[in-house]
């Protein structure tokens, strides 16, 4: 089963694999904690199985190769595997893969890293999946790295510092804009808006998380002959749509029903995607 990270008496080493070992220790030097050194992933283990792994690790792999990362994606499978035995229905499974101490400064000394896989509970959210969502335009900007789009590395303190104010304004998520103004995503979600029968998300050239769901989705309109634009977004077009929904791929799609004090319904575009992966989300 997985058990609760936020309780320290619960999370013991059935739930955590520190190199493939039962174990909650790794090095204070870690460079993944001292600089965010680092790259992650967080997938849905449903059904006895772990939702589009060979995705995530595709995702896991770019990002690896980028940073100068050595990581073993059948050692990390064989993790998932081992942790998603434990649990019981279903769960969330985060694999962290972060450069071991070593190099002075910034500058790394070598490319070996150490990788964590640990498991939680599922979290809620099946009541927004239905009803529906209420966020809003957080004030914190996602800064311009074209480098670094679309990875998941573990330099995160942008996405922090919205989820914080977004906890204090008791909402469960909301949507980040670029420096430009422009709209980019979620802090853990991908955007998508409809106009006039029309599918339209962030392109994330510059900044910004490419997620699997969103991956999946773009697949799906490829299939049903939906057409599906990636450019930039303003907070004038994604207020004027007329649907607006976000994804991930483990609470899967949330349509939005009002951004700040514009009310949004809830679009026959977005019931048609939630339709398509409700086997997925709800089997």
């Amino acid at each position: 089963m997985a058990l609760d990270p936020s309780n320290p008496a619960q999370l013991h080493s059935q739930s955590l694999l520190v190199n493939g070992r039962r174990s909650r220790a790794v090095s204070a030097l870690s460079r993944g904690l001292a600089y965010g050194d680092g790259v992650f992933e967080t997938l849905l283990w449903r059904a006895g199985e772990a939702l589009w792994l060979e995705d995530h690790l595709q995702r896991l792999a770019s990002g690896c190769r980028l940073l100068g990362l050595e990581t073993d994606l059948i050692a990390i499978e064989d993790d998932v595997a081992q942790l998603g035995r434990t649990i019981d229905s279903a769960g969330v499974i985060k694999i962290v893969v972060a450069r071991r101490a070593g190099g002075r400064g910034y500058t790394p000394s070598h490319s070996h890293s150490d990788r964590v896989v640990a498991s939680f509970p599922a979290p809620g959210g099946d009541n927004y999946w239905q009803h529906g969502v209420r966020i809003d335009l957080c004030q914190q900007r996602l800064s311009p790295q074209p480098t670094l789009a679309g990875i998941k590395h573990l330099n995160r303190l942008e996405q922090v510092l919205a989820a914080r104010e977004l906890n204090e304004r008791s909402l469960p998520e909301g949507l980040m804009l670029d420096t430009t103004s422009a709209v980019v995503e979620g802090t853990r979600s991908n955007l998508f808006i409809v106009r006039d029968g029309r599918l339209y998300t962030p392109d994330l050239a510059n900044c910004g998380v490419a997620g699997i769901m969103r991956q999946r989705l773009l697949a799906s309109c490829d299939n049903s002959g939906v057409v599906a634009t990636l450019r930039r977004l303003s907070v004038a077009e994604v207020l004027a749509a007329d649907e607006v929904f976000l994804c991930n791929s483990v609470f899967g799609i949330w349509p939005v029903t009002a951004i700040g004090c514009v009310h949004k319904p809830i679009g026959a575009l977005t019931r048609q995607f939630q339709q398509q992966f409700s086997d997925v989300f709800h089997a």
